[in-house]
């Protein structure tokens, strides 16, 4: 039996917050049409991202991707470190 690797799909986002250890708080916003009114619609989410290294700054832009959960909240990885506010 051949089981196939899921593809990373990378996201990208902000880092708003890196108070915690390993851990940072990313924004990632995205754009689509509401189905009703059909307009575009801006929506925000923030994910907690594993950062081993803990090289990531409040104001880096970053790339994520989703991994194996690492606690209740937390199931998303650093990739790289797009630009740096530093």
């Amino acid at each position: 039996m051949v089981t196939e690797k899921k593809v990373k799909q990378l996201l990208r986002g902000v880092v708003v917050s890196d108070k915690m250890d390993k851990t940072v708080m990313v924004t990632h916003e995205r754009t689509h049409r509401h189905p009703a009114v059909h307009k575009v619609v801006k929506t925000i989410k923030k994910y907690k991202v594993h950062d081993e290294k803990e090289q990531a700054r409040v104001g880096d832009v970053i790339e994520f991707y989703e991994g194996r959960p690492t606690s209740k909240t937390k199931y998303m990885y650093l990739e790289r470190i797009v630009s740096s506010q530093a």
